[in-house]
């Protein structure tokens, strides 16, 4: 359906124009949408809709522009998004009808989407295991041997949507390639629709940032002072990084020491928590430190309900 305007351009002059007006005008008042508008509104005479013609005209385009959507990115709309919508109203005898433009469902998701993908940060994570949209029942029957596992991740999701966060959090510790990434960015995404912010750190590269961090204290700052108020913060692959005393002491002590009886914390592993203090209990400048080991795990064992993450592996498939 052209603009009216593009049709008025291709009328002729004199009586032909009225004759074509006086048919645009009987197929407007056909259509079934202008008449279910007549029907809300006796009020809307013959004489008012041939006085808003454009709007009225504009009003049915649109929203047969809508009902053969092509997509968002392929709006033929006016306004990419909108629709028309008309308001009828009778101040002092006189029938007025007026038009405003209202976003369409797909760009109501859209921004809802991008609200969602706004409370959460990835570091060295790919984003699209943020935003793939698995259902609940598919991630239950994609790999049955990690159905415990799953379940635990969704309880704890219900949970949190119903009673809000609590100070426990989850350590999903498992053989490679089980998903335990992405059952973390799945919790992650759906607590984010429900307001929550989060962040993911992959540790292994996060470490290695950390060098050149140093020599920016504002920037390292703004990181650490990020993950420690961040309402859901996931270490994931714990365990696998090139371990170093400042990291350990003063970037993940800082950190975990301020959540812990905040926020929770959450962790993806292929240790269990004894590996995991062992391996906080060496580095290759200061060798064993045991008790810096312990002190670490004292701010992560007794805040995380750890679940065991079995299955194959899936890295490589489709």
């Amino acid at each position: 359906m052209e603009s009216l305007g593009e049709l008025l351009q291709r009328w002729p002059g004199g009586s032909e124009a009225v004759r074509r007006a006086d048919s645009l005008m009987k197929e407007l008042l056909a259509e079934p949408l202008v008449q279910k508008l007549r029907g809300k509104h006796p009020e809307l005479d013959e004489a008012t809709v041939r006085l808003h013609l454009n709007r009225v005209y504009q009003y049915v385009k649109e929203y047969r522009n809508c009902s053969n959507c092509p997509g968002l990115g392929s709006c033929p709309n006016d306004f990419e998004g909108h629709y028309t919508l008309l308001s009828c109203d009778k101040t002092g005898g006189t029938v007025q009808l007026t038009d405003r433009k209202v976003p369409c469902k797909k760009l109501l998701a859209r921004r809802s989407e991008e609200q969602i993908r706004s409370r959460v940060r990835s570091f060295y994570i790919d984003d699209r295991a943020l935003s793939q949209g698995y259902s609940a029942d598919e991630i239950l029957t994609k790999d049955t041997e990690r159905i415990g596992a799953v379940g635990r991740v969704l309880e704890y999701i219900d949970r949190t949507k119903e009673h809000g966060l609590g100070r426990e959090g989850l350590y999903l510790a498992g053989s490679f390639g089980t998903g335990k990434t992405f059952l973390m960015c799945y919790m992650l995404y759906e607590l984010a629709k429900s307001g929550y912010t989060g962040a993911i750190v992959y540790m292994p590269e996060f470490v290695e940032d950390l060098k050149s961090l140093m020599l920016e204290p504002g920037k390292l700052k703004e990181t650490v002072d990020m993950m420690k108020e961040t309402d859901l913060l996931i270490f994931d692959d714990i365990g696998a990084e090139n371990l170093n005393p400042w990291v350990r002491d003063h970037v993940m002590g800082s950190i975990l020491n301020y959540r812990m009886n905040r926020k929770p914390t959450f962790y993806t592993s292929n240790y269990d928590l004894d590996a995991l203090e062992r391996h906080f209990s060496f580095t290759s400048k200061d060798g064993d430190e045991l008790h810096k080991g312990q002190r670490i795990m004292d701010r992560i064992r007794p805040y995380v309900e750890t679940v065991y993450v079995s299955g194959y592996n899936k890295r490589g498939q489709r």
